[in-house]
């Protein structure tokens, strides 16, 4: 099995001079200073047992990139501080993973620490950082400035740039604290760095918000890689190719092939694209479909448009290749624990009259389809398992769907009543039994309303009211029990819920027509 920190070294080694990253601002990293800055930032995380848990606060960039492949180099896995997490969730997830390092921007511990009543105010919670685990000692590594709030002893990113000690003293920062252990000496890789670990934990996606034991997708070095391998086996990918995107699982496979990893930036998409010469992109139908209604034609550099988090409807399929008719379009199928699945071009999803074309699985990829019709997926890109869970020899997708003719997954419609919203996918029973908990509320359904042009969800809170009942109070405590990409679009007070069966179980397909019907004029 091949490794995902070598496969991106030994691209580096081969291309040293080529552009690994354009960041959101135009700035360019060549590969040789990825590589040199990846093996410094490992050898300083010293005391890393495979696995570690790594808790992740940096914000999309060169650093982060720089800062993920060399955690995960050290023997470390990552575990992402998600600023939108209620603070139990976040709780949970860090309790379950116990990290032994913590690096983030400078910027993220203020807003954790001194900052933090500003940081609530703009709906932002985040664990402490400096402390994350009371009576558990932790390290730290942060890039950016030395600001309030950045540990005694924690270690420079730009210090280990410059090759200077990792426990130098930083102007206007705290020198190490007596005692402090040192850490390696950048440009020194440790021992075995290096060496290939396909079955090391790299990092773990948490797919739900529960309070409750969280539950999260552990992916190994080896089954990143994999993923990588099976993407460019189907959107080959070379030098001199930028790929446009900011999802990770695209970008891993540029940086393995060589090619230029660029990352959106606050220009219009369209005028962004064109300015770094993009040849792939990636973005969500939803988002693409409001980008083409102000900018109508992508450039001509492009050659692929890729498409994914949610379904890719006609309506939005059609304005692509209007936008883009010199380009290959592709709808990529996948789901956090088997990246990817299947792609499918532009044409021949619009020339399936039933259901959503899913694609022919690609190479390595095994499906078989339940008694109930669901789709199970198995592979070498599958991940690891659950945390602390058996592994995994197969995963149940959770979608309904059948084999045509021709061998291509055809998607029938989802088994569970999960939402997707802007390419987030939202669990209406992670949610309602806390929502109907609050003070005035009789009972609570978190249901999804489709678009019908561009298939992207609505999400309607819908509640029966007790006396009591005040809808100001209930949207204000919504955001301390509902994960920030959960909230709703709406709230609907009803007088009861349809309900059916021996069971009397809450009708969602009856309670989403009365929403919808309910919905406000355009």
């Amino acid at each position: 099995m091949s490794d995902l920190v070598t496969g991106v070294l030994d691209a580096a080694e081969r291309e040293p001079h080529s552009v690994a990253i354009i960041d959101g601002h135009g700035r360019e990293l060549t590969y040789g200073e990825l590589r040199r800055r990846v093996e410094a930032v490992a050898g300083a995380m010293t005391g890393l047992r495979p696995g570690d848990g790594v808790l992740f606060a940096v914000r999309p960039g060169p650093d982060a990139v720089t800062l993920a492949l060399g955690a995960v180099a050290a023997g470390g896995m990552l575990v992402l501080a998600d600023p939108g997490l209620a603070p139990d969730v976040a709780a949970a997830r860090i309790a379950v993973t116990e990290p032994a390092w913590v690096v983030a921007d400078s910027l993220v511990y203020a807003l954790s620490g001194p900052l933090r009543a500003i940081a609530r105010r703009r709906g932002l919670t985040l664990p402490h950082l400096r402390d994350p685990l009371p009576g558990r000692p932790v390290r730290h590594l942060y890039s950016g400035p030395w600001l309030p709030g950045v540990p005694r002893g924690a270690v420079r990113l730009r210090t280990l740039e410059r090759g200077r000690p990792a426990n130098a003293a930083r102007a206007g920062g705290p020198v190490a604290e007596p005692g402090m252990p040192v850490v390696g000496q950048p440009g020194r890789p440790v021992p075995g760095q290096r060496a290939e670990r396909p079955d090391q934990a790299a990092v773990v996606a948490f797919t739900s918000g529960t309070t409750g034991r969280p539950r999260g997708v552990v992916h190994t070095r080896g089954s990143l890689a994999e993923s990588s391998a099976i993407f460019r086996a189907a959107i080959p990918l070379g030098p001199g190719d930028v790929v446009h995107t900011d999802q990770l699982m695209l970008g891993l496979p540029a940086l393995m092939a060589g090619a230029t990893w660029s990352l959106p930036g606050s220009r219009p998409y369209a005028e962004e694209l064109a300015a770094r010469g993009a040849t792939h992109a990636f973005c969500v139908p939803v988002r693409l479909d409001t980008i083409l209604r102000e900018t109508p034609a992508l450039p001509g550099t492009l050659r692929c448009l890729l498409l994914g988090t949610a379904p890719s409807p006609p309506a939005v399929l059609r304005r692509a290749r209007a936008a883009a008719p010199h380009a290959e379009i592709w709808s990529v199928y996948a789901m956090t624990e088997a990246l990817p699945i299947a792609v499918a071009s532009a044409e021949e999803k619009l020339a399936n009259p039933e259901g959503d074309l899913l694609g022919t699985p690609l190479p390595g990829v095994a499906v078989r389809i339940g008694d109930d019709g669901e789709l199970f997926v198995s592979g070498p890109q599958l991940a690891r398992g659950y945390l602390g869970e058996p592994p995994l020899t197969e995963v149940a997708t959770g979608d309904l769907a059948r084999l045509d003719e021709h061998g291509r997954l055809v998607l029938l419609g989802r088994k569970k009543d999960m939402i997707l919203r802007d390419g987030v996918n939202i669990y209406p029973g992670l949610y309602e039994p806390a929502v109907a908990a609050l003070p005035g509320v009789a009972e609570a359904a978190v249901i999804g309303i489709p678009d019908p042009e561009t298939g992207d969800e609505e999400v309607v809170l819908a509640v029966i009211a007790d006396p009591d009942f005040d809808p100001a109070r209930l949207r204000g405590s919504l955001p301390r029990i509902v994960d920030v990409g959960a909230l709703p679009d709406r709230i609907e007070v009803v007088d009861t819920f349809p309900r059916g069966g021996r069971t009397d179980k809450l009708d969602r397909a009856r309670l989403r027509a009365t929403l919808a019907a309910m919905r406000p004029s355009r």
